[in-house]
């Protein structure tokens, strides 16, 4: 079987393209070192998971059709919009909020090597997984972007358009897994070189602030963005 077969075309051009778009920063790359910055590594690779989640959904509701409904309806778009706004603002003010809490206490804890049976653990690396797939889910460019960059690839009137579009979307989707992935594992490593530093607790407070900081900014951009 080969892609001709699929009624896919263009494949070499289309992984090039797919990597240059995934090596760009964008919203989800920057809520990947975010996290990872923040919380760690193991977060940080859970919210890369996430995102990759997210990306699933967009996938299967443009080859359903159902994202050309946000193309054209400008209600639709803006009401996804906002959600997606909205979430990303408040998890960023939660996060600005929690430094010097409790959840900032854990962290330090964590980053100097004191053992604190209250550590969330796999609870925080679930958060971050759903924190990921909402942050790419809720955001209605990437269903528009499938829309108008996957069909180049496919040849017009071919009888398995559908499932050739899933072919492509599942492609790009595991090459952005994977760069996400590797900016997880390097923001994380980061983080653990300024974690064994003197002054480690301030420095991971300033981290979590900026990283609130930084999900707020994205969310104010989305809030502001237009089709």
């Amino acid at each position: 079987m080969t892609p001709e077969s699929f009624g896919i075309h263009g494949l070499p051009l289309f992984a090039a393209a797919a990597l240059l778009v995934n090596l760009t920063p964008g919203p989800d790359m920057l809520f990947v070192i975010g996290t990872s910055a923040a919380r760690g590594r193991r977060d940080g690779v859970f919210a890369a998971l996430g995102v990759g989640l997210g990306c699933m959904l967009h996938i299967a509701l443009a080859a359903l059709g159902l994202s050309a409904l946000l193309a054209a309806s400008a209600t639709a778009f803006a009401v996804v919009k906002w959600i997606g706004a909205a979430y990303l603002i408040w998890t960023g003010v939660t996060m600005l909020r929690a430094v010097g809490g409790p959840v900032a206490e854990v962290a330090r804890k964590a980053a100097i090597g004191v053992a604190d049976s209250r550590s969330p653990g796999s609870a925080g690396a679930a958060r971050a997984f759903w924190q990921g797939a909402a942050t790419n889910a809720l955001n209605p460019k990437v269903a528009l972007f499938f829309l108008a960059f996957l069909p180049q690839f496919i040849a017009p009137g071919h009888d398995g358009q559908a499932l050739a579009f899933v072919a492509l979307g599942l492609l790009f989707n595991a090459g952005g897994a994977v760069v996400n992935i590797g900016v997880a594992l390097l923001a994380g490593a980061a983080r653990d070189r300024w974690a064994g530093s003197a002054g480690s607790g301030r420095v991971g407070a300033w981290l979590r602030r900026a990283a609130g900081a930084l999900f707020v900014a994205l969310g104010v951009k989305l809030a502001f963005s237009s089709r």
